[in-house]
C-alpha cells in the first residue's frame, strides 16, 4: 500500500503526514457534504425555489457547524506546519491557507446570502441583524487565529524572547471575547427564531 494511500485512511488525523494532501481530502467531504445539504435546503419544484425559514435557519446552523471543523483544520494545519521548522515548508502552508480562504469564503457568502433573504424575503430584519453582527466577529476571530499563528512561530523561532509568549496570550484572549461574544451573538439568534 503507497504512503499516501494510507494517509487517506487515517480519517481524523490526516494531518500528520502530508497536510496538504489531508486538508484536500477533509475540505472535499466539505463541499460534498455542503452540496447535499443546500440541494435538501433549497428543493426546486419546475425550476422555481421552494423554501421556508425553518429551511434557512437550519441550513445557517449547518453553516456555523462547518465553520467551526474549518477552524479545526486551520488549527490542525498550523500545527502541521510548525512541525516543519526550522526549514519550515512554506509552499505546502500557503497552499493550505489558500484552501482554508476558499472554505471560509463559500462559508461566508451563503451566510450573507442568508441574511438578505432573511431580511427581504422573510421581513425577519431582526435575524438578519444578528447575522451581520456574527460575520463581523467572525471576521475579527479569522484576523485573531492569523495573528496567533504567526506569534506561535515567532515564539518556535525565538525562544529567548519572552515577549512571543506575551503576544501568544494576549491574542488568545482577544480570540476568547470573540468567542464569547459570538456565542451570545448566536443565543440571540436562536432566541429570536423562536418567536
Amino acid at each position: 500500500m503507497s504512503q499516501e494511500a494510507s494517509r487517506d485512511r487515517r480519517g481524523p488525523g490526516l494531518l500528520r503526514g502530508d497536510p496538504v494532501v489531508g486538508w484536500r481530502v477533509l475540505l472535499m467531504r466539505f463541499r460534498a457534504d455542503d452540496a447535499a445539504a443546500a440541494a435538501a435546503c433549497y428543493p426546486s419544484v419546475g425550476g422555481a425555489v421552494m423554501t421556508d425559514l425553518k429551511d434557512i435557519i437550519q441550513r445557517f446552523y449547518r453553516l456555523q457547524s462547518e465553520r467551526i471543523e474549518t477552524y479545526q483544520l486551520f488549527e490542525e494545519g498550523h500545527e502541521a506546519y510548525l512541525r516543519t521548522g526550522p526549514h519550515y515548508d512554506f509552499d505546502h502552508y500557503k497552499q493550505l491557507v489558500h484552501e482554508i480562504t476558499q472554505a471560509f469564503c463559500g462559508i461566508s457568502k451563503e451566510v450573507l446570502g442568508i441574511k438578505e433573504r432573511l431580511h427581504h424575503e422573510f421581513d425577519r430584519p431582526d435575524l438578519s441583524e444578528h447575522l451581520e453582527k456574527l460575520q463581523n466577529k467572525e471576521k475579527q476571530k479569522l484576523e485573531l487565529t492569523a495573528m496567533l499563528q504567526l506569534a506561535r512561530q515567532q515564539a518556535q523561532d525565538h525562544p529567548e524572547e519572552d515577549e512571543h509568549q506575551e503576544r501568544i496570550q494576549e491574542v488568545k484572549q482577544k480570540i476568547i471575547k470573540i468567542k464569547e461574544d459570538l456565542s451570545e451573538i448566536m443565543q440571540d439568534f436562536k432566541f429570536d427564531c423562536e418567536e
